[in-house]
């Protein structure tokens, strides 16, 4: 299933960029239905900038979530891969146990305007179960763009005060 948010950010791409690499940043943030992230692998090497967080599933299920999942912990891994010079980067999201039936990908790509900036996403989450994949993505859409758009108030608010002092 397509989805595409748009947030808009008071500050530049490259605090904006900032922000999002930054895992204590996302490691002090609450999401709904989601617990706090486990950082797996960050990187920085100046213009290029990657991170993987783990996160776990704490909302509830409906019977058919529950059935696909079973007793197993609902946790997928989400990585981010940005690039300062040009703004444009990716977003791959995979489900823990079985990558192969759940996954996302998305490009993303941050713009200037004026002294703001704009972050476009625009990707694809698929789910391959059969009978009730296309089900499963309409009621996982949703959420995950509305994590992106707490997500997003939290990057607001963050470049909104400036850098954090040490």
């Amino acid at each position: 299933m397509r989805f595409h948010a748009e947030h808009r950010f008071p500050a530049p791409p490259a605090a904006v960029a900032a922000v999002l690499l930054d895992p204590g940043f996302h490691q002090g943030l609450d999401l709904p239905d989601v617990g706090r992230p486990q950082l797996v692998d960050h990187a920085d090497n100046g213009d290029e900038g990657m991170l993987v967080l783990r996160y776990e599933y704490v909302g509830q299920l409906d019977a058919v979530g529950r059935r696909l999942v079973g007793d197993r912990p609902l946790a997928w891994r989400q990585e981010l891969r940005l690039r300062r010079s040009t703004g444009r980067g990716e977003l791959r999201v995979a489900a823990e146990a079985g990558a192969d039936r759940l996954r996302a990908v998305a490009d993303i790509e941050l713009v200037a305007e004026g002294g703001s900036s704009v972050r476009r996403v625009d990707g694809e989450l698929t789910v391959r179960v059969p009978v009730v994949g296309r089900m499963a993505e309409r009621r996982i859409v949703p959420g995950f763009l509305s994590r992106m758009d707490v997500e997003a108030a939290a990057v607001a608010e963050r470049v909104r005060a400036g850098p954090a002092v040490s």
